[in-house]
């Protein structure tokens, strides 16, 4: 390739790159939104779609009060292979835009996963994972007809069998208190304050939870990384994208949904630029991990972290890491090296100002455990 014709690829990939609706989501159909971005211009896809549930009449709890399922238009199918066809399209538009280094994810349930997986492998895609959401407080079955559905799958794939991928394993380890992080995550539902509601009702009736997200979005993006969502919903991949310094593009056809998102992810607030920076280098587990009251917005990044009698101080980082100066690492390596001590137990070292009282963080780990009892 010549020195010309080079130079006007260059101008192409740059005239895309300013062309991206990024910050912004695409209204209407998500494959017609797809098909309005340039080939290989996202490095990775967070898809939620239709699960396709297929249910038949109300669902009531034991008490006689209404269950708030999902009955959504956008849920229903005529068939099975109008599903497949459905699922097949907005898949080839996702390999269309993804980077060849890029990575897709996909979540569903027990109704959709295995026809969207076996679609997946057959349009070329690798699957590098599947990963169990285990549910810390699922709903129950009301009708004693099955076993409770207390999980969700997630598949993540890269373009291909030899296909580049990014993938922060340490940032991952150190999430998870220097353990290698497994493909069962424990993480509660949406609910409380983070659950959107309107005059009282859900806003959506399958909103994600932040801290899946951000799990998704640590292992495998960088900072500044452009993050698409073919099913934007109520923006949780935005919030989440936003906070992390992401970029992200977002596709929904309601109305209302494209509204509640806008507002939220407005509110939400991006890290300090110190905590975006992971771990790039690299026994007993407790029972949550303190990535986990990262992750659920328990503990800020950004927050600093005190010994009781304030001699040393170190800041929490985006991976759940702690930094002190020029030292890096867990909350019970860097106790240690503070300290000058052979080990640390980090849940009573470091202890967190609330109200005007030094609190150890184990408390806040102890209120994360009786928030999300079933």
């Amino acid at each position: 390739m010549g020195v010309v014709e080079t130079t006007k690829l260059s101008a192409r990939r740059v005239a895309q790159a300013v062309e991206l609706p990024l910050g912004r989501i695409i209204p209407g159909d998500c494959i017609e939104a797809m098909r309005s971005l340039p080939d290989a211009c996202v490095d990775m896809i967070f898809a939620d779609p239709p699960y396709n549930l297929q249910l038949g009449g109300d669902l009531n709890r034991p008490d006689g009060s209404h269950v708030d399922a999902v009955t959504d238009h956008w849920d229903k199918f005529d068939s099975f292979a109008a599903y497949d066809r459905f699922t097949r399209d907005w898949l080839t538009e996702a390999r269309r835009v993804l980077k060849r280094d890029g990575s897709l994810w996909v979540i569903g349930s027990y109704h959709n996963i295995f026809r969207v997986g076996a679609a997946m492998q057959d349009l070329g895609f690798w699957l590098l994972n599947d990963i169990v959401w285990r549910k810390a407080n699922p709903m129950p079955n009301f009708r004693g007809t099955r076993f409770t559905n207390a999980h969700e799958t997630l598949i993540w794939a890269s373009m291909g069998e030899k296909a580049k991928y990014t993938f922060n394993y340490n940032a991952m380890k150190t999430l998870n208190d220097e353990l290698q992080m497994r493909s069962d995550w424990v993480l509660p539902i949406c609910g409380g304050q983070e659950r959107l509601r309107k005059d009282g009702a859900k806003v959506h009736p399958t909103q994600k939870p932040e801290a899946l997200l951000y799990r998704v979005m640590l292992a495998t993006t960088h900072k500044g990384d452009v993050v698409l969502d073919p099913f934007f919903g109520t923006g949780t991949t935005g919030a989440v994208a936003k906070r992390l310094g992401r970029q992200w593009i977002g596709c929904e056809r309601e109305a209302d949904y494209r509204e509640a998102a806008m507002e939220r992810i407005e509110m939400a607030l991006p890290l300090d630029e110190s905590a975006l920076r992971t771990m790039q280098s690299g026994r007993s587990a407790p029972k949550v991990a303190f990535g986990t009251l990262v992750e659920t917005g328990m503990l800020a990044p950004g927050t600093f972290l005190e010994d009781r009698k304030r001699q040393f101080r170190a800041s929490v980082r985006a991976d759940g890491s702690l930094a002190a100066g020029e030292h890096i690492g867990s909350i019970h390596k860097l106790g240690a090296i503070l300290q000058g001590a052979p080990s640390c137990n980090g849940w009573t070292f470091w202890h967190v100002e609330h109200e005007g009282e030094l609190k150890p963080i184990d408390s806040l780990r102890k209120t994360y455990l009786l928030a999300t009892e079933p």
